[in-house]
């Protein structure tokens, strides 16, 4: 991927909320904490689904089977528009369980019913795309830690060596995840090649194909979940 002269390149900035955009936290360790009272750590999408019920993600972010997480979608503030919804399944692609191929850094979360509701009946889900190079993309994520407001960035896609990109500044740890939103589609998550990108004005994604669309068909038909094995500093810089 070409870079960018400096004074081309965009700054992420802070936005209220981002669609369907949310925060991944483990939750309070035996109660002994309000809930979501452990650390954000990563984020991730709703996606629309026939079931109604997945989100997207990095698949460096989890491990497990993802009863450990809980997500927060348009968390701003310290504040829960969209409330808080528990992690049961998660689904990956055989070729990052067995060798954590970057080119398959991207996992399906299925998250459980609150209130009698499923996620899109509170937060609509965007469909999954196919990005498209040279085309304005929107990327969006939450800082670590935050319990504050997502960062987001507009610039345009780009591709090369088999990953989408961007050049953009001031996005970082925590924002792993975070999808690429491109006419309203769902084209990427932060991640893949180093884990998203070492340089400070570089992110990336695994490239949105047959393949991650297999997986979702995949996630969207239920059954058992994937064991995901751990995977935080694979490919990492």
């Amino acid at each position: 991927m070409a870079h960018a002269a400096d004074p081309e390149v965009p700054a992420a900035h802070s936005v209220e909320t981002a669609p369907a955009t949310g925060a991944l936290f483990y939750p309070s360790v035996l109660g002994a904490v309000p809930k979501l009272g452990g650390p954000h750590f990563c984020s991730a999408g709703v996606v629309d689904s026939p079931s109604r019920d997945l989100l997207v993600t990095a698949a460096h972010c989890v491990f497990g089977t993802g009863a450990t997480i809980e997500f927060a979608p348009l968390l701003h503030d310290s504040e829960l528009p969209g409330g808080v919804w528990s992690v049961t399944d998660m689904y990956i692609d055989p070729a990052w369980k067995k060798s954590f191929d970057p080119r398959h850094d991207v996992a399906f979360l299925r998250v459980a019913p609150h209130g009698g509701k499923k996620i899109e009946d509170v937060v609509p889900g965007l469909p999954l795309g196919t990005p498209r190079a040279q085309e304005t993309v929107t990327v969006s994520g939450y800082p670590m830690g935050s319990r504050g407001r997502p960062l987001t960035c507009d610039a345009p896609l780009e591709q090369g060596d088999g990953y989408s990109g961007i050049h953009c500044t001031g996005f970082g740890s925590g924002t792993s995840g975070g999808p690429w939103v491109q006419n309203d589609q769902v084209v990427g998550v932060i991640g893949g090649r180093e884990q998203g990108g070492c340089a400070p004005d570089v992110e990336y994604s695994t490239p949105f194909g047959d393949d991650v669309r297999s997986l979702l068909e995949r996630a969207t038909a239920g059954g058992t979940g994937d064991l995901v094995p751990i995977g935080f500093t694979a490919n990492a810089c």
